[in-house]
């Protein structure tokens, strides 16, 4: 049920937000919107000025004189704004019989329509730069101030790519790194089209080992396949109705003391919560720059419901503008990344099933980071935002992208595209769509 509701929640957001900016800007244009619908197929329900709330499809000789039809359709797979004079997801095209209309969208000139087609996407990054400039703003950057990576266990990635046990990296492909998330970023960023070539030290020597492309796409489903070298004791999970939620212990609080006694180990946080089995702990927590006073009652396992690891962090605030300009930032690092994986599934470096998920793999990753907190749902939807405004501007039919290039052609050569050939181009498109999504279901149920 958590994945479900999940599932719905987040693609509920993104595909509303995406339809809103095409909804926005076609009324900007004056262009007459009949239908906002959530999910494609069958209306379940929904409303208008006209009939008010009604279950069901409407009559297929309703006229809305003007009033948006606000629905949601048995598909929950995505959504369309219904723009009158426009061949779109709804392959009606009964408007083709009749003279143009000043309030139809193929009445309008190339720069209303380019306007109408691209502000979803528009939307869907807006969204993205929004969620990261809040994250930055309101709860900063909390950085690993390490290079050295943690225990590497016999038979792990970490092992297979050539590390062993309390490496230290310094340097990325001819790059100097200081803390975790310059490792982080060189591996998985910048350097997300080619095998890794990794400068160490060990043992007082340095050495340099090269992780393979195509490891480091295997294990990112997993986690980062390395993991820094701990020194302060902070939480990093918290699980849900769990002693630790219930007490309001959140992923990320920093541990000072428990009943009294400062811990610095992950053994010693353990050996502590067991040895208080029915007892009230008290637990003091650094949290951002707060120092919090927390009661936690361990279960009858003698648990309370975490996971943590302990790292030297370093939190990084910043005022409105710093943090505007940390999220294009990262939208723009991001978008590359995505584009770059784009190019390596096409020439066959990554996997399709490495690169691509559907309803399952995004239900999964949604009900993870709702688990991990707040903000880390935030940054997991901002990520989601970000990937569905990349795909709906490729020049596919069916997409946004597809309806652009048709748009930007007949703007060029001033003559529009019959509608039969219209519509063949979306059918088409459409067929390969559902194709596409079916194959990428395969692959989410065979990964379980």
């Amino acid at each position: 049920m958590d994945y479900i509701i999940y599932f719905i929640i987040t693609i509920g957001i993104l595909v509303f937000v995406h339809e809103f900016g095409h909804f926005v800007a076609a009324k900007i244009s004056k262009m007459r919107v009949d239908v906002f619908a959530i999910g494609f197929g069958k209306r379940l329900f929904g409303w208008n000025k006209l009939t008010g709330f009604t279950f069901g499809d409407l009559s297929k000789d309703f006229d809305g004189q003007g009033n948006t039809d606000y629905r949601l359709c048995l598909l929950p797979l995505g959504g369309y704004v219904k723009i009158a004079g426009m061949v779109d997801e709804s392959f009606d095209t009964k408007f083709a019989e009749s003279e143009p209309k000043p309030y139809e969208f193929r009445s309008k000139g190339t720069f209303p329509k380019l306007f109408v087609i691209t502000a979803g996407v528009m939307m869907n990054l807006t969204l993205t730069l929004l969620i990261f400039w809040g994250i930055n703003f309101f709860q900063g950057k909390q950085v690993f101030k390490t290079t050295t990576i943690n225990k590497v266990e016999p038979g792990s990635d970490a092992q297979k790519a050539g590390f062993q046990s309390y490496d230290k990296i310094l340097s990325i492909n001819g790059k100097q790194v200081n803390d975790w998330q310059n490792i982080v970023e060189e591996i998985y960023v910048q350097n997300s089209t080619r095998d890794a070539i990794v400068k160490i030290q060990r043992d007082g020597n340095e050495k340099v080992i090269k992780i393979p492309r195509s490891l480091v796409s295997q294990s990112s489903n997993k986690g980062f396949f390395i993991h820094p070298n701990s020194k302060k004791p902070f939480i990093e999970e918290v699980m849900k109705n769990s002693p630790a939620e219930e007490s309001g212990l959140k992923s990320g609080d920093i541990f000072i003391t428990i009943n009294g006694i400062n811990v610095s180990e992950g053994q010693q946080i353990n050996d502590i919560i067991s040895s208080y089995k029915g007892k009230n702990l008290k637990i003091i927590i650094l949290r951002g720059s707060d120092t919090l006073n927390l009661t936690v009652n361990p279960g009858i396992d003698s648990k309370i419901g975490i996971s943590h690891s302990i790292y030297e962090i370093e939190t990084r605030t910043y005022d409105l503008l710093t943090s505007l300009i940390y999220a294009i930032n990262d939208a723009a690092k991001y978008t590359t990344l995505t584009f770059g994986m784009l190019k390596n599934v096409i020439t066959g470096k990554v996997a399709f099933k490495e690169a691509f998920g559907g309803p399952i793999k995004i239900a999964q990753y949604a009900v993870r980071s709702a688990d991990r907190g707040g903000i880390d749902f935030l940054f997991f939807l901002a990520m989601l935002s970000l990937s569905l405004a990349i795909i709906n501007i490729l020049p596919f039919p069916v997409l946004d992208g597809g309806h652009f290039v048709i748009i930007l052609l007949e703007g060029l050569f001033k003559k529009e595209l019959p509608i039969k050939i219209k519509m063949a181009i979306q059918n088409a498109g459409f067929v390969i769509l559902l194709l596409l999504m079916a194959f990428i279901i395969y692959n989410d149920i065979i990964s379980l």
